[in-house]
């Protein structure tokens, strides 16, 4: 470091709310902002974003949100990428270097960084290798789950990865079970540090006022009564979710309701599945929400079902926890080390009759929110800010 100036941290991110997506990436961006907040790190932020050449629909949207500015304190660069949708995954690092490569040296010049941090593994870590191997500097990379099973299972993705792993002088894993899933990938344990996700400690409690399920109701447009079994979802509507099992759970819960929370590819098909099991009067489809709104959802639940073909260690988990609210999730990622107290809940086998019979255990074995919260107690995101501040400090200072 040189005397007399705070370190510099340039932060490469694909994940990054703008705009035209507000609550993509709002973890990634609250663990950066307590970087800044609680260490003496100093973090500049580029977030690429992708544009087909012809740029329609939600692409337009993305294009007006390719906007620098400073954010919460920030400074946020967005510089766009050629995107080909659907096949070009494999090009993608190289596009997004080239594009922020130019941005880089510039910020670079004007004021020198310390490091490059990548804060999700593809295609953002091989992208950021060029430019630390360009700017001669140490590179950080941080895993979260999609970024090592889904990638690590294509040739190309898994030789990238390794790649830019022996390149980084440090890497990062939300969970013990992801670092595992990456040493097995070939990276090396030994340079693998856990730095699990935040938490919004004042907005994510027990909210525990009698009129809560009433105040939902009244904001969802639901009726809620105080006798119904509520089981929250919160996730992209996706397969890998597992949104479906918990609505075919849902035909032998018959005083159970669903709230799903999220939007993806499979809305269509989860609505059609919902109508022909007979439950589509009790799932409700409830998108993107503001985020104020999210902490009475999951303290007004009873459970918070999740299950996952692959997790890292999911924000949802923790939230729900932090709410008061006990998961029935599967055995993904770091489920193992966040369900480690019945408190916690349960952890069910990816099959429909499974899910079930955890909602119903976890029903039937109710615990005080106080003490489900107190699950998560080490989780904050002035925590999450100064171990990610240490880690810099350990890797600029070999």
């Amino acid at each position: 470091m040189t005397s007399g100036r705070a370190r510099r941290a340039l932060v490469l991110s694909t994940l990054w709310p703008n705009a035209s997506a507000p609550r993509f990436g709002t973890f990634v961006a609250r663990s950066i902002e307590a970087l800044a907040n609680h260490t003496d790190w100093e973090p500049v932020v580029i977030n690429p974003i992708g544009l087909p050449p012809l740029a329609l629909g939600r692409y337009r949207e993305a294009k007006e949100a390719a906007v620098d500015g400073l954010e919460n304190g920030v400074a946020v660069h967005r510089p766009t990428f050629r995107l080909l949708p659907k096949v070009g995954g494999r090009l993608n690092p190289r596009l997004i270097a080239k594009a922020v490569m130019p941005l880089a040296e510039r910020l670079h010049e004007e004021q020198p960084f310390d490091l490059i941090d990548a804060q999700f593994f593809y295609p953002d870590g091989p992208a950021a290798a060029r430019i630390a191997a360009e700017l001669g500097l140490p590179l950080s990379i941080k895993a979260r789950g999609a970024d090592i099973h889904y990638w690590g299972g294509r040739r190309y993705g898994a030789h990238a990865l390794k790649t830019a792993a022996q390149q980084a002088a440090g890497l990062l894993s939300v969970s013990e079970a992801l670092a595992d899933d990456m040493a097995a990938l070939g990276m090396d344990r030994a340079k693998i540090a856990i730095h699990r996700t935040g938490l919004d400690r004042d907005r994510f409690r027990p909210l525990g006022h009698t009129q809560l399920r009433n105040r939902l109701g009244s904001e969802l447009g639901i009726e809620i009564g105080e006798d119904d079994q509520l089981i929250a979802t919160v996730g992209a509507l996706i397969e890998r979710k597992g949104q479906a099992l918990v609505i075919k759970a849902l035909t032998d819960l018959p005083d159970a309701r669903l709230l799903l929370v999220g939007k993806g590819e499979d809305e269509a098909s989860l609505r059609a599945l919902a109508r022909s099991e007979g439950v589509a009067g009790r799932v409700h489809f409830l998108g993107s929400l503001d985020h104020d709104l999210l902490p009475i959802i999951l303290s007004a639940a009873d459970v918070m079902a999740l299950p996952s073909a692959s997790e890292g260690l999911a924000n949802a988990w923790i939230e729900a926890l932090a709410c008061g609210t006990p998961l029935v999730i599967t055995d993904a990622g770091g489920a193992r080390e966040v369900v480690n107290t019945p408190a916690a809940g349960v952890i069910v086998a990816r099959r429909t009759d499974a899910v079930r019979e955890g909602i119903r255990l976890v029903l039937q074995n109710r615990r005080p929110p106080l003490e489900v919260a107190a699950c998560v107690d080490a989780y904050s995101w002035e925590a999450n800010g100064k171990a990610l501040g240490a880690h810099y400090d350990r890797l600029v200072e070999v």
